[in-house]
């Protein structure tokens, strides 16, 4: 999100200096992986549309204008039951913005795309404008376009503490102090300490399993959309990309906490087992099939898992942007377009209410 911002604001004519502890990408984010699902008919809600059309919009510039290929469309379905928040929340999204879409029966399902397996009371929502984007690569082209725009992007420089007044704002990383007008905080995994919020942030390990099918012909791109599971956790993965296979899995309740300083750790067997026995009775070509490896990431979780996006409530010099919970990857360049509004402008055409900063804090009574 912070290369993106720093992207449209030297497009924009800003001297932009952007900071990163690591050189992306890295493994202390929620990029890893090689591909994140890119989805329009949004379950989490139909305020997420206009962004999606906007991320898809400008991925496809920066396609163009780097040669680089970074979001493949093969469909996507959302499955579970019909009151399942994976199916009724896509399809009231999708209703109420007109998208293309299908409602199919466990049966249909299973004819149109047979590494599936649903259940009979099951059914899937199957949406066009889904697919997957390459988050490695996207890295790498913001960063390349962000570079050639003139933004300075340097790598190694931890964030300690930044303050913000009526005369700029200043951002301390070790020895040095960097001073300007006005600051975008995109902290990752380091939000809950230093964006000085009253959002109750946590950080989780989350694993992307690999594997390579029992079938290889029915997951690849094509006869395998990208797809969201709902049923007493949530499954979710991708078709074949590179010979390999993904899944993941968000149970409904708290992950393993994670910090940000160290090293996310290896996978466990016991991680791989819970895996396998989710997609046993989804997806058995992969269940069953030969796991290659695995990819942790630390998400950045809110409490009611939308992001937060705005200027900070105490600093109307200072855009934050944290608290993606593990689905705001395929947003990231209409995010930094955002950013740029609210550094540029401070405010942005886009109805970003549902992400507001402060939805979290209690009010206090007033004597």
């Amino acid at each position: 999100m912070g290369i993106a911002a720093a992207c449209e604001l030297a497009d924009r004519g800003l001297r932009v200096v952007g900071l990163d502890r690591f050189t992306p990408p890295h493994d202390r984010g929620a990029h890893a992986g090689r591909s994140r699902i890119f989805r329009t008919a949004y379950m989490e809600g139909a305020a997420y549309v206009p962004l999606a059309r906007e991320a898809l919009r400008r991925w496809r510039s920066l396609e163009s204008e780097t040669g680089t290929d970074l979001l493949t469309l093969t469909g996507g379905l959302m499955l579970g039951r019909p009151d399942s928040g994976a199916v009724s929340g896509a399809l009231a999204t999708a209703t109420a913005y007109d998208l293309r879409h299908e409602l199919l029966d466990g049966a249909e399902v299973r004819r149109r795309f047979p590494a599936f397996t649903p259940a009979d009371d099951e059914v899937g929502l199957w949406e066009e404008a889904a697919g997957f984007v390459r988050p490695e690569a996207a890295i790498g082209a913001l960063t390349e376009a962000a570079r050639r725009r003139g933004a300075d992007l340097r790598t190694g420089m931890p964030v300690t503490s930044w303050t913000a007044g009526p005369d700029g704002v200043t951002v301390h990383c070790g020895g040095h102090a960097f001073e300007a007008d006005r600051l975008v905080l995109a902290l990752g995994a380091w939000a809950p300490g230093l964006a000085g919020l009253e959002v109750p942030m946590r950080v989780e390990r989350r694993v992307q399993h690999f594997f390579r099918p029992t079938e290889p012909s029915a997951c690849e791109p094509g006869r395998m959309p990208v797809w969201v599971w709902e049923r007493d956790d949530v499954a979710y993965g991708m078709p074949l990309i590179e010979g390999r296979a993904k899944g993941a899995l968000h149970h409904h309740r708290a992950e393993q906490a994670a910090d940000p300083e160290m090293t996310p750790g290896a996978v466990t067997a016991s991680e791989v087992e819970a895996m396998q026995k989710a997609l046993d009775s989804r997806i058995p070509s992969l269940a069953r099939g030969e796991w290659i490896d695995a990819k942790p990431c630390l998400y950045t979780l809110t409490p009611d898992e939308n992001f937060v996006l705005g200027l900070h409530p105490l600093h109307p010099a200072v855009a934050v942007a944290c608290g993606f919970s593990g689905h705001g990857f395929k947003f990231t360049p209409a995010i930094g377009a955002i950013l740029a509004d609210l550094v540029v402008d401070g405010r942005t055409g886009f109805d970003i209410t549902l992400f507001d900063p402060q939805r979290f804090v209690v009010p206090r009574d007033v004597p």
